[in-house]
């Protein structure tokens, strides 16, 4: 599997400069790029989560008490801390995916 990978990602060359075309380092940066890739999405998907609680967070301050206004805020909370849970996981995962079937 990995040496199938490896050669999908020769295929796929991101650094065409010529010292360094046809070296071991494409792969490389290759796998680093798409790495960084996803993980900065996830970040961002993170950051959104954090945004949503905040949100939540003042609806709930200024629900005033009312029944239907606070829940909404809580279920608010909820699904953002859901969503942020899920980011984390989502991060470990395809780190510990990446490294694994690479060996990085």
């Amino acid at each position: 599997m990995k040496n199938i990978i490896y050669q999908i990602a020769e295929g796929v060359v991101v650094d065409k400069r010529p010292d360094t075309v046809g070296k071991q380092g494409d792969t490389d940066t290759l796998v680093s790029n798409v790495t960084d890739i996803i993980n900065a999405v996830i970040g961002v998907l993170g950051l959104v989560c954090v945004v949503v609680m905040i949100i939540g967070g003042v609806n709930y301050m200024i629900s005033s008490g009312d029944a239907g206004k606070v829940k909404k805020a809580k279920d608010t909370i909820l699904y953002g801390l859901i969503g942020l849970v899920v980011c984390v996981l989502a991060f470990a995962l395809v780190n510990w995916v990446i490294g694994s079937i690479l060996g990085q």
